[in-house]
């Protein structure tokens, strides 16, 4: 019979490349992990692993019982951890995704005043996903996610909290800092800066200029906002942000936020959250927080 060790194991093998370290890593001698392998592969009817040599490669039968362990494991080990919060008399921790790198600024904001209001909860932040944001969620490595692209998907929903206007932003000295609105074939000489996204998720290229059939000169990442922003102003790149992001910087650097197109590029922000977590009152809060946050002066479209 398959049991959740099983996957621990198959899961630790795969971490850590051989049965030795894996054993070391479980507190197992190897010749334990090894007649556990041995006796799972009896039962099972199949090989787990393929043995070349010292080193192991998943059989297809490996692989899916992998795929298993990687979705099954994080939902035990989460609800072993809200069991322990309970019974230690914590409301829990709660766990946020982002899909949206310039919302760093946006989300602390709305954390500031919610860990005062609910001082039982912790919050932590994760950006990087084994299975994407939606995975993740469905996974039960999260338990809320930030994302301006939202995708149905039975058993999740989506709230939308803000509307905001994609803009590009370029240096005060840029040859396009005084135009009304900014045409694709305009950006065929520039350098676009966004953050390590892959360009079918950039709004800029879906929108914009992979429609006109346009691309940019050079397209350059870098992670930070700071950096980013620093870098248009000083002339060495052009960059797609929020237009609440780009204004708020544009108090204290030399920067012009200008309409992509002659109507604009409106998105909005969503938290995703499981429709099985509806009764938890720390995550329903955070939830109406973030609502709120735009009728008390935080991210809107300007027009």
């Amino acid at each position: 019979m398959l049991e959740r060790f099983h996957l621990v194991l198959i899961r630790e093998v795969e971490r850590q490349g051989s049965l030795t370290a894996a054993a070391a890593a479980l507190h197992l001698t190897q010749s334990a992990l090894s007649h556990t392998v041995k006796k799972l592969e009896q039962q099972l009817g199949t090989s787990i692993w393929d043995r070349e040599g010292r080193s192991l490669r998943l059989t297809q039968a490996g692989q899916y019982l992998l795929s298993l362990a990687n979705r099954m494991l994080p939902q035990f080990e989460h609800a072993e951890a809200r069991m322990k919060q309970y019974a230690d008399g914590e409301r829990g921790t709660l766990r946020i995704g982002m899909e949206c790198h310039p919302c760093y600024q946006w989300l602390l904001k709305v954390v500031s005043p919610y860990l005062t209001r609910w001082s039982d909860v912790d919050v932590d932040v994760k950006q990087r996903f084994q299975f994407g944001g939606i995975g993740a969620l469905l996974g039960y490595d999260i338990d809320v996610l930030v994302t301006p692209d939202p995708l149905l998907r039975p058993g999740l929903r989506f709230e939308p909290v803000f509307d905001y206007e994609q803009v590009l932003v370029v240096s005060e000295q840029h040859r396009l800092a005084n135009v009304q609105h900014v045409k694709p074939e305009q950006l065929v000489d520039e350098t676009l800066i966004t953050y390590p996204v892959e360009t079918d998720r950039l709004d800029i290229y879906n929108q914009f200029l992979r429609p006109a059939n346009v691309m940019p000169r050079r397209h350059k990442t870098i992670e930070t906002t700071d950096i980013m922003l620093q870098m248009v102003a000083n002339n060495r790149g052009v960059a797609a942000l929020p237009r609440w992001l780009a204004e708020e910087y544009a108090d204290r650097m030399p920067l012009v936020s200008l309409k992509l197109g002659r109507g604009g590029i409106a998105k909005q922000i969503f938290l995703g959250t499981r429709e099985s977590d509806a009764g938890i009152d720390y995550l329903h809060a955070f939830v109406e927080l973030a609502r709120k946050s735009k009728k008390n002066g935080e991210p809107r479209v300007r027009r």
